[in-house]
């Protein structure tokens, strides 16, 4: 079922309108989404916390599932496990590219990449599960 990138930002939006990340691309089992760095989001230190680093990876695995199985609102997180790489850079967006490894009938794997915008080296590496709620035939 294809759903085009404004109709998953049009979707997200309206869902979840706290959300600062930006729908950049969908499609090809994979998505790519974008996050202004605000200075409430930054750790002692000056770098980007964690919990937004996480939050950026959720959503371009999200937008990802979306963009194979169609807008199903009850697809769910089931697991996200993250290995931080190296310091983002505070004055700088974050990027997520995500790349589905696999998705199922009940299950989407996928992981994403999170980098500080215009730098080559990722800063974190994330690797997801979504859950797809059962859907109806006809």
């Amino acid at each position: 079922m294809a759903v085009t990138k404004e109709e998953i930002a049009a979707f997200m939006a309206a869902e979840f309108p706290q959300s600062k990340c930006v729908v950049e691309a969908v499609g090809h089992a994979g998505a790519t989404v974008s996050h202004h760095v605000g200075p409430d989001e930054l750790r002692p230190g000056g770098t980007v916390s964690g919990p937004v680093l996480m939050g950026v990876a959720d959503v371009a695995l999200y937008v990802a599932v979306l963009g194979e199985i169609g807008i199903v609102p009850l697809a769910v997180t089931t697991s996200l496990t993250i290995n931080f790489l190296r310091k983002p850079a505070a004055s700088r967006r974050i990027i997520g590219v995500c790349k589905l490894m696999k998705v199922g009938r009940s299950l989407a794997v996928g992981e994403v990449s999170l980098y500080s915008q215009g730098q080559d080296e990722p800063v974190a590496h994330v690797v997801g599960t979504y859950a797809i709620p059962p859907r109806r035939e006809g």
